[in-house]
């Protein structure tokens, strides 16, 4: 075969999607594995609260506390975390990410005070941070954008199918696995759920291929013809320097947007079993099980979601209205009282609007990043943004502790939600997102 009859298959290849195809099936399946993980180790707290806060004697205030702080050492760590990952490469920095947050999230399992407990959670922030950005940065490296969106769809798919998975498991750890050993089941939880992070964490030393030209299992003309396709978009981008991202009102609106977004996304992460608790539901087992229906049907929404906006080019609306579903949850949730039926249809539509938004979000900032700007402005987003992560279980921690409800701390996310609506309506221009 001729190199003009090779170009000319890569070319309709790449036209098909075929190509980008198999470069998803080499290297989504281990980040997708490794997100569910990350997600897990992340929010596991709030089953481990159903037992934890009891044997130690923390209040909701304390627990809300070592929640939330976790995202301040993200937050210190992962612009850092992400430019040495763009020197220095995938592989080996983002298996030390996973060993490190594998080593502190079983640590969790040994703290006995408050302040052992807010350090294992800042420390496991830390040792996470530059996680997810550094997937964010890599996608850029192999796809362009108009076909990112569905890349983050199946990425973040983990957040679903983590809570489809780790919802059970947990449950089932809290009320079979305590006495083993003497330890408590809030104690194995984290150091089972651990385990996995170190393992992947070696897998992904041996899996991945630093950068598109290192990829010995495309040929040249493949690996060109990607590379032409992303340079092409890369002249379309406005920000390509790091200085370019902290001075541009363009990022920093994109942080507001997943701030907003964030505050609800980890209200139900750290809160969700509470307030199915709440309804009356004690065996924790059950609690796990009856999180597999929001986390099953948001799961199924935003794949579908994520392929209509690739196919239509459209952002905006698929963004915006999964913020108006969640925000209608949250306010619908403080009506739920001891109905565990009204609770769960309102869980429901809060995880199926945050989980949905999120991908969504994402197309939205590497649309506009480019180069070294990509490599900082991603996890400046994702930093400022997880910010949220921070304050919302911490709020509605001390919210409940004074109130005695849920209830004020929901409104305030679903005030949030609506905030991101009009953000993203009024702010957001439509020759940014419409690609």
């Amino acid at each position: 075969m001729n190199s003009g009859t090779t170009e000319d298959g890569v070319a309709r290849a790449l036209e098909k999607g075929e190509l980008y195809a198999r470069i998803a099936r080499r290297i989504i399946p281990i980040f997708l594995i490794s997100y569910i993980v990350a997600y897990l180790d992340r929010v596991n707290v709030g089953f481990a609260k159903l037992q934890m806060i009891g044997d130690l004697k923390f209040t909701d205030s304390v627990y809300g506390l070592g929640a939330g702080i976790f995202f301040v050492g993200y937050f210190v760590f992962e612009v850092p975390s992400n430019i040495i990952l763009h020197k220095v490469g995938a592989r080996v920095w983002l298996c030390r990410v996973l060993i490190t947050w594998g080593i502190m999230s079983g640590c969790t399992a040994l703290v006995r005070t408050p302040w052992q407990f807010y350090t294992c959670r800042f420390l496991l922030g830390l040792a996470e941070g530059g996680f997810f950005p550094g997937i964010v940065l890599y996608l850029t490296y192999w796809f362009p954008s108009h076909r990112r969106a569905k890349m983050m769809a199946f990425l973040m798919a983990g957040n679903p199918i983590s809570g489809i998975i780790g919802g059970p498991l947990s449950g089932y750890i809290l009320r079979n696995f305590g006495g083993i050993h003497k330890m408590a089941g809030w104690q194995w939880l984290f150091i089972i759920e651990a385990v996995p992070a170190v393992i992947l964490g070696l897998v992904m030393y041996f899996s991945l291929d630093d950068r598109l030209a290192h990829a010995k299992w495309l040929t040249t003309q493949e690996k060109q013809a990607v590379a032409a396709e992303i340079s092409e978009e890369s002249g379309f981008k406005t920000h390509h320097t790091v200085a370019s991202v902290f001075t541009s009102p363009r990022v920093w609106l994109m942080c507001a947007i997943l701030f907003s977004i964030g505050m609800g996304s980890y209200a139900i992460g750290f809160w969700q079993p509470t307030i199915i608790r709440q309804t009356g539901v004690r065996d924790p087992f059950i609690i796990g099980l009856l999180t597999m229906l929001p986390y099953g049907l948001a799961l199924i929404s935003m794949i579908l979601v994520g392929r209509h906006a690739d196919k239509t080019r459209e952002r905006r609306w698929h963004l915006a209205i999964p913020n108006m579903l969640a925000a209608a949850g949250f306010l619908l949730c403080t009506f739920a009282g001891a109905s565990t039926t009204l609770a769960m249809t309102s869980l429901v539509m809060t995880v199926v609007g945050v989980v949905t938004a999120l991908p969504m979000f994402w197309a939205l900032p590497t649309s506009f990043l480019a180069d070294s700007a990509a490599a900082a402005g991603l996890a400046l987003v994702n930093c400022t943004g997880n910010l949220a992560g921070f304050l919302s279980p911490t709020i509605i921690g001390i919210l409940k502790t004074n109130t005695g409800t849920l209830n004020s701390g929901l409104y305030l996310v679903a005030v949030c939600h609506i905030l991101a609506v009009i953000l993203i309506l009024a702010l957001v221009p439509a020759t940014l997102v419409n690609r």
